[in-house]
């Protein structure tokens, strides 16, 4: 048994594969599980009023490939935030929080990867970050009941860029049930930005990161970056996670129409276990 599991965000591959073609592909990569996607767009968010047949179908393939579904990246709050300053729309941002919480338990997803946003579209001001702790203190609640632990994404805005930013919300919330996921990335970006350091950044989030992203990305750019070509370091950022107890890792890169994805998995799934082999 490894010290450590890799999974693979799911959108790495075509979105025409099925669930049982998915789950394939990345045991063939080498990956031990798959991160499911429930985005902002319609036909990710239907995912969250999946039937219970389906659910249970869903749950017996895995089973059957052997390669579970594990993780989940909740960005539907992009478009539904918590911290809105439309009622519908926050009372939406908890519909979405409460049917997630649902799906993840009935799937046996242990963690729910929620983004660092009090708003995304609208303008952020003193109310909507008000807005935006109210319910996420609901959020936790709700994930507490569950026995689901919610980290937050450190993403690309001021807002939440940090893990030291993200920390700050966590210890303010006081949940066993909040914590952070930081995006590797992301926060090599905001270090590069402000003169900082990644290593120290996710000093900051000792005993509460509860796994990480790993992104390739550079400066000013966040998505669609080929591993190897940009300037996260992968090797410093693992061994500082690694140190500070981290044991669950996300691979997070896209398909974008190469007929090469499936050797993109291969040697993303090969470099990046190459380093976590290196920290048993």
């Amino acid at each position: 048994m490894k010290d450590y599991t890799i999974g693979l965000y799911e959108k790495a591959m075509p979105g025409t594969l099925s669930w049982r073609e998915k789950m394939a592909a990345a045991g063939k990569a080498g990956y031990d599980f798959i991160e499911i996607s429930i985005d902002e767009t319609d036909e990710k968010l239907e995912r969250l009023d999946m039937g219970r047949a389906e659910r249970r179908k869903l749950v017996e393939l895995m089973w059957e490939t052997g390669l579970p579904i594990r993780t989940m990246c909740l960005s539907g709050h992009r478009k539904y935030p918590l911290g809105s300053e439309s009622e519908a729309v926050r009372e939406r941002g908890m519909q979405i929080m409460e049917k997630a919480l649902i799906l993840a338990g009935d799937l046996g997803i242990r963690i729910i990867q929620l983004a660092g946003y009090d708003v995304y579209y609208e303008q952020g001001n003193e109310r909507t970050r008000a807005l935006f702790l109210e319910n996420l203190r609901k959020a936790a609640d709700m994930a507490a009941a569950r026995g689901i632990l919610l980290g937050f994404e450190t993403m690309e805005t001021e807002f939440m860029n940090t893990v030291q930013k993200a920390m700050e919300i966590v210890r303010r919330m006081d949940s066993a049930y909040l914590n952070v996921y930081p995006d590797l990335g992301n926060i090599t970006n905001a270090a590069a930005d402000s003169g900082g350091n990644v290593q120290d950044d996710l000093e900051t989030g000792q005993g509460r990161i509860i796994a990480m992203h790993l992104k390739e990305t550079v400066p000013g750019k966040f998505r669609e970056i080929p591993f190897g070509t940009g300037h996260v370091d992968f090797e410093k950022g693992i061994r500082k996670a690694w140190e500070l107890g981290v044991r669950r890792y996300v691979t997070e890169f896209w398909y974008t129409g190469s007929p090469d994805w499936e050797q993109d998995l291969d040697y993303v799934a090969r470099t990046m276990s190459a380093i976590l082999d290196r920290q048993s």
